[in-house]
């Protein structure tokens, strides 16, 4: 498990912004990180997986659907990544010549502007097939997460 120290005003070292502890947790586990998770995958939290298994108490059938839909929302972020060191590549060639390229640098924007789109759209799919697996209650959890900024996605 981690330990944390907290400086004020800061978020937890992880990049997690929950302070609140979960009651059902031994002091073992009291903070959500568990050996063998993945990184953030643009969730906002180190351990996403086991962050929401715990804030949304899923249970293992529901753990197993989350992976899947967070591998594939890291997954897009990872290309959009990709796409995003291609558009610098070729915004510094459209700065090294003579003359500006401006065709270069359109190209570059518009690679931006497509990757952002598809990533967007990947983030609301993803929440929509989060939404179908939870249970109403879980949803107000989600919900919650969202609007505080403690999960983002």
């Amino acid at each position: 498990m981690h330990s944390h120290s907290l400086r004020p005003g800061a978020e937890r070292g992880c990049g997690c912004r929950s302070s609140e502890p979960n009651p059902r947790a031994s002091e073992r586990d009291a903070h959500h990180h568990w050996p063998g998770d993945d990184g953030a995958g643009g969730f906002g939290v180190r351990r996403p997986l086991r962050f929401l298994a715990w804030k949304l108490e899923l249970d293992e059938s529901q753990v197993e659907a989350f992976a899947a839909i967070i591998n594939e929302l890291k997954t897009e972020r990872a290309q959009s990544a990709v796409d995003d060191r291609r558009a610098l590549t070729l915004l510094a060639d459209a700065a090294q010549g003579e003359q500006f390229d401006a065709t270069k640098a359109a190209e570059a924007a518009k690679l931006r502007a497509q990757s952002e789109e598809r990533l967007q759209h990947k983030v609301a799919d993803s929440l929509a097939k989060m939404h179908a697996l939870l249970g109403n209650e879980q949803r107000g959890r989600l919900a919650y997460l969202l609007r505080t900024g403690t999960l983002v996605m």
